[in-house]
């Protein structure tokens, strides 16, 4: 949101603060890639990305292969400012046209309309061709799968070469959520959104657009990088209100690898980075390696390449996939049924597989905290002799 103060330039002087606090807490030598995202980052000046960049580059390695994304709002003043980010120091560009129905963005409350978004994307692969995502949304209220598939149609005909497709979902506490709570407004049903994901998959495919990830489609090998980074569990730094991370803090002697989550209102989150140099709310250390097997599994999985047994050993060198998961009959049931493959490459989704995953997670991962579980209550028996690999003390993967 734009409070009513113009409190832009103090804005800029936390980014960089907390941006600079937290590249020396984890003692990082080289950022892959920066995201400037969750929410309208489009807002603000393009000289306040370029400082928060100028930031990160004094700090610590960025590259000028670096892969440095803004999502922008597809608003006249959004695709007007485009040219100048760029000159700034971006050099991909995420756009949420969500939706080419004017009726239904008034409904999602976007304050931009179809003609606006498709403004948008054409300036922004002018000024950055093979560098543009966008992204879309599936589910919508009164939406069937007829018009969904000439709406696809019609924006992969203006569409560059990174499409990112997701499901609506209803948060509680929104206007949307009530009204389709009190019925106002109904949302197509779990059949008909798996017919709607299933053809979108199709329908990209025929169109040069190869499926990465559970929601993501490149062509010409234009995958998101610092997305990547997510699903393979890399290290990350969350700058801002709301903003998570996952890093080691070497910084303060630690080895191990904490989640982050930085204050969300803007307003507190500004006064405690001038109090204390950064707006850090929640640590959550992971003291014990099945916290990062979880989520190497988690997000492993939504790859279309799935997770590899080079992989799972940077994190795992105690116990493979195979010994894990190869004797569970329900691994089995899912291997017969074509929904999940673990082979020599390593464990992966079918493409059936890819779209049932949140339904097979669960046992997976109960699978993963038996065998964690066990694993604990032998070295129990054993007595505390420690992690020998690495005198005691578990040593994370590096960024």
């Amino acid at each position: 949101y734009i409070p009513r103060s113009d409190n832009q330039d103090v804005m800029l002087e936390c980014l960089q603060r907390e941006t600079e606090t937290l590249l020396k807490l984890s003692q990082v030598s080289r950022i892959t890639s920066v995201f400037f995202g969750g929410g309208t980052p489009s807002l603000a000046r393009p000289s306040t990305i370029a400082a928060v960049l100028e930031t990160v580059a004094r700090h610590a390695g960025l590259s000028e292969e670096a892969e440095v994304t803004l999502e922008v709002n597809p608003t006249p003043v959004g695709s007007s400012k485009l040219e100048d980010f760029l000159h700034a120091g971006v050099n991909r560009f995420s756009i949420g046209v969500q939706s080419l129905r004017d009726d239904d963005l008034k409904v999602l409350g976007r304050d931009h309309n179809s003609q606006h978004a498709l403004q948008t994307v054409v300036e922004a692969r002018r000024l950055c061709p093979g560098r543009v995502s966008v992204d879309v949304m599936f589910g919508r209220p009164g939406q069937c799968v007829a018009s969904w598939e000439l709406e696809l149609d019609e924006l992969l005909s203006v569409c560059d070469d990174h499409v990112s497709l997701y499901q609506l979902t209803l948060e509680r506490g929104t206007q949307l959520f009530r009204q389709v709570q009190k019925g106002q407004l109904s949302v197509p049903s779990d059949d008909i959104t798996a017919v709607m994901y299933d053809s979108a998959r199709r329908i990209l495919q025929k169109r040069g657009y190869l499926q990465y990830e559970v929601s993501n489609f490149a062509r010409n090998g234009a995958i998101s990088q610092h997305n990547m980074s997510y699903w393979k569990a890399s290290q990350y730094l969350g700058v801002g209100p709301g903003a998570h991370g996952r890093f080691v803090p070497r910084g303060e002697g630690d080895v191990c690898r904490e989640a982050r989550t930085q204050t969300l209102e803007p307003d507190v989150w500004l006064r405690e980075v001038q109090q204390r140099s950064h707006g850090t709310r929640r640590r959550i250390p992971s003291p014990t390696w099945d916290c990062e097997l979880e989520e190497v599994l988690v997000m492993g999985l939504r790859l279309i390449d799935g997770i590899t047994h080079q992989h799972w050993q940077l994190f795992s060198p105690r116990a493979d996939l195979y010994q894990i998961l190869s004797s569970s009959s329900e691994v089995q049931d899912l291997q017969q049924t074509g929904l999940l493959i673990l082979d020599d490459r390593g464990l992966r989704c079918s493409w059936q597989g890819l779209a049932l995953l949140d339904s097979m997670l669960p046992t997976l991962l109960l699978l993963l905290e038996a065998y964690i579980t066990q694993g604990l209550q032998e070295q129990q028996a054993r007595g505390p002799i420690g992690d020998q690999r690495h005198g005691g003390q578990r040593v994370s993967k590096p960024g």
